[in-house]
């Protein structure tokens, strides 16, 4: 068996006494919870859970990553027809153009 040492740690009691509620609820105690957290952390090298500031920032991070991968996907279409290499001044025309022949369909 393993040479076991002691931790001491200080946290608010509200806290570790529904931490108790949980853990025993899966079968294992305060210390057994904080043992397989830090053997996780050295298996993986990393905190073995995502930390972030709150919910709206982890949705933030999701609507971001969705919004790089559609920047991406337009991009690879505009490869794809030609339109990578238009300058704002070209964009601008073809919009010109797009709106005036919308006013003339809608003015027939």
């Amino acid at each position: 068996m393993a040479e076991t040492t002691n931790l001491s740690i200080r946290i608010d009691r509200g806290l570790k006494d529904k931490a108790d509620r949980v853990f025993n609820a899966l079968g294992m105690n305060l210390t057994t919870a904080i043992t397989v957290f830090v053997r996780q952390a050295v298996r993986q090298r990393k905190i073995p859970f995502e930390i972030s500031l709150d919910a709206a920032h982890t949705e933030h991070n999701v609507t971001l990553a969705e919004a790089m991968a559609a920047s991406e996907l337009i991009w690879q279409a505009s490869v794809q027809n030609g339109t990578d290499s238009m300058t704002m001044d070209d964009i601008d025309a073809e919009i010109a153009v797009a709106r005036r022949e919308r006013k003339a369909r809608a003015g027939s």
